[in-house]
């Protein structure tokens, strides 16, 4: 009976404040490193690798995510398991298997992590089998290994079905407009939301607090400014 492995897969979102948009932290790694071959073959993935036999799950989550970005002090929230017993069988992904895995035939089951941060406050460096590593736009995500983009795509919607304090609070400011709060679950849900029914629900959940501040040096009229009432 072939041995079951356990890993880690990590899918940190990141917010650009700039482009007003939401991106994935990728990794391309070379899926031969021993070729001599001038351009070496390369594949998208996302953040994961196994966990070690007496390890932590959460700690290996760290570590793995540090191993392969140089990211650390993440908030990682585990979100889903993911064990198809072919989902690491697929022949785009043999030639890699062959090379980094002992035993490439080997049935893994994967534990998603997921975390989303203000982009402009990390700065990913490519370590260990990671070649690249680079924010995508989750409009534009390409073929990834394994069942990656199946993880990305579930990690989606967990994160617009779960949007609250916990993520919101993460990519704001400590005192915003409601305008400011309306869009980023704009961009994180992509949908466009009835700017008097949001302001309505969101209020009603008890979750703010008025600071008694308006904005300053904008050419509009100044807006109410809020906070969490966590915070």
């Amino acid at each position: 009976m072939s041995k079951i492995n356990v890993s880690v897969d990590c899918v940190i979102f990141g917010f650009d404040d700039t482009e007003k948009k939401l991106k994935v932290l990728t990794i391309e790694k070379k899926v031969d490193p021993f070729s001599n071959k001038k351009h070496k073959k390369t594949q998208f993935a996302i953040p994961g690798d196994l966990i070690e036999l007496n390890e932590d799950i959460d700690d290996a989550a760290n570590r793995i995510l540090f191993s392969l970005t140089k990211l650390k002090n993440l908030y990682l929230k585990q979100f889903k398991t993911f064990g198809h017993p072919l989902r690491v069988q697929q022949k785009k992904d043999k030639e890699w298997l062959e090379n980094f895995r002992d035993n490439p035939n080997e049935r893994v089951i994967t534990i998603g992590y997921v975390s989303i941060v203000r982009m402009e406050d990390y700065d990913p460096e490519a370590s260990y089998f990671a070649h690249n590593v680079c924010w995508t736009n989750i409009e534009n995500i390409p073929e990834m290994a394994f069942d990656h983009n199946i993880i990305i795509n579930d990690a989606i919607e967990f994160l617009r079905t779960k949007i609250n304090y916990e993520v919101t609070s993460e990519l704001l400011p400590r005192k915003f407009t409601l305008s400011q709060l309306q869009e980023l679950h704009e961009i994180i849900l992509d949908v466009k939301l009835d700017k008097r029914n949001f302001r309505k629900q969101i209020i009603s959940k008890g979750i703010l607090k008025k600071t008694n501040e308006k904005q300053k040096g904008v050419s509009h009229k100044p807006a109410e400014l809020y906070k969490f009432n966590q915070q």
